[in-house]
């Protein structure tokens, strides 16, 4: 064995051994800062909106036994909420991430929370209840049945009131943003484009539309959506941001609208998630399935799903830089708000600096699509589709391989570090007719953007093939 030989494994090590330590380090500061945030947090929005709002920082679970005549409740140990709709109350399941992410801080604090309340139970006689369900669950969704003058003010304090962000405000309709390139003529396909996560509609409108071949335009139509929370679509506060939530206002926004029957989907990262639950939801409908770095990890026998998925996608490591930005985003709630504060709200003075640095030279899509949405979408979005839905995955891929006779394409970048590779071919071993194609030296946003023109062109094949 040669010099180098002994020499790389030590250092790889070496590597490893530091990242565990500083990472350890880093992160134990970071719970320490959540901490003080929820604090700084709580007087902030009493002197700003005059009302002490709840967190996902209090106990997990309390005893809810009625709200203006109605019943709140929640399965033990699978979080569910009521949601009202056409006046009827629902069954609606919420990620168990959203207030169980375990660290020595969060331990400490919840235990003598929960001590506290306990006592106060005691001194108010036991309720007997068979449901609990997390109280910040049901203060927003109190909002959603109250008077619509006592709601949070839209947008808050801490989001972007730019035209952008409130334009959905002055509407009577409830839906979202669509761009669509259609035929002058007759329709002959429908091909739905869905975002993933912290993203909007530019993400393919900016690179893939213009790309297409005039054949290609003369017969399908392109539909891609800015989903619930993102770019130019609605932002409600007192939203959830569930998967049955983010599935309805595309069906509302897209499907009936414009009379969509059969159609493609093309999908990336979370927007797979929702992919596949459109799929299974609209299995005749559905004629061709193009998944972009699909977000599946099966979970060993034994564990929580959504528990086991949050520490895959966001593992709290310092390096790489983008596990940082998603363990960050996905373990502290009042980190990743005042993240929010910084650039969402802020993102027409980011967009204004690119453009005096780059001189105008480069498109801004990406920086946009990365700064417009909320705290409130951003932190829901991800915990109740990428990690809640974790669950229901193994279900959805089963139901794909089993009902829809479509074909089933996967793309994912050789050098994607927020998802990895393996999360495809776990996604073939669940559909084995489904084709993988890995493409070298592509990550996470490369997949698609700088090979746009190659892209559009296997896309159009996959739809060829499809309508034989």
């Amino acid at each position: 064995m040669g010099t180098k030989d002994k020499i790389k494994p030590f250092f790889t090590s070496s590597g490893r051994f530091l990242n565990e330590i500083s990472s350890f380090l880093v992160f134990t500061l970071l719970d320490i800062l959540d901490f003080v945030l929820c604090y700084v947090y709580k007087m902030a929005d009493f002197f700003m909106e005059a009302e002490l709002k709840t967190c996902y920082c209090w106990p997990e679970k309390e005893a809810i036994t009625s709200y203006n005549g109605k019943i709140l409740v929640s399965e033990q140990r699978e979080s569910r909420t009521l949601h009202l709709t056409w006046n009827k109350l629902q069954l609606e399941e919420i990620s168990d991430t959203l207030y169980t992410r375990p660290s020595l801080l969060s331990d400490i604090s919840k235990s003598s929370i929960k001590h506290s309340s306990k006592k106060l139970n005691r001194r108010a006689g036991a309720v007997r209840s068979t449901y609990t369900v997390n109280s910040t669950s049901v203060r927003m969704l109190q909002e959603k049945v109250a008077d619509p003058k006592q709601r949070f003010p839209i947008p808050r304090w801490s989001d972007c009131d730019c035209k952008t962000c409130t334009s959905w405000m002055t509407s009577s309709k409830n839906t979202l943003f669509v761009k669509v390139d259609e035929p002058q003529e007759n329709v002959q396909e429908n091909v739905l484009f869905i975002h993933g996560f912290i993203s909007s509609s530019a993400f393919w409108t900016e690179t893939l539309y213009p790309n297409f071949s005039k054949d290609a335009k003369s017969k399908y139509r392109l539909l891609a959506v800015d989903l619930l929370g993102f770019g130019r679509s609605p932002k409600p506060n007192d939203s959830l941001y569930t998967l049955r939530e983010h599935l309805e206002m595309i069906e509302r926004s897209v499907l009936e609208p414009y009379n969509v029957k059969s159609f493609h989907i093309v999908a990336h990262s979370l927007g797979c998630i929702l992919a596949l639950a459109l799929a299974v939801k609209h299995p005749a409908s559905v004629k061709s399935l193009t998944l972009l770095a699909p977000p599946y990890f099966p979970a060993p026998k034994g564990e929580q799903p959504a528990q086991y998925t949050m520490r895959k996608v966001a593992p709290r490591r310092v390096w790489p830089l983008i596990s940082f930005g998603a363990s960050v985003a996905c373990w502290y709630e009042h980190l990743s708000r005042t993240v929010c504060i910084l650039l969402a709200r802020n993102h027409r003075l980011w967009d204004f600096l690119t453009k005096l640095i780059t001189r105008n030279r480069i498109r801004t899509y990406l920086i946009e699509g990365f700064f417009c949405h909320t705290h409130t979408a951003a932190w829901h979005t991800l915990h109740n589709i990428i990690c809640g839905a974790a669950a229901k995955m193994e279900g959805y891929l089963d139901e794909v391989e089993n009902t829809l006779k479509c074909d089933i394409t996967i793309y994912h970048g050789e050098d994607d570090e927020l998802i990895p590779v393996e999360c495809s071919y776990n996604v073939k071993s669940r559909i084995p007719r489904s084709h993988v194609k890995i493409v070298e030296n592509k990550d996470h946003i490369t997949i698609v953007v700088g090979r746009q023109k190659t892209f559009a062109r296997e896309l159009e094949e996959i739809w060829k093939k499809a309508s034989r």
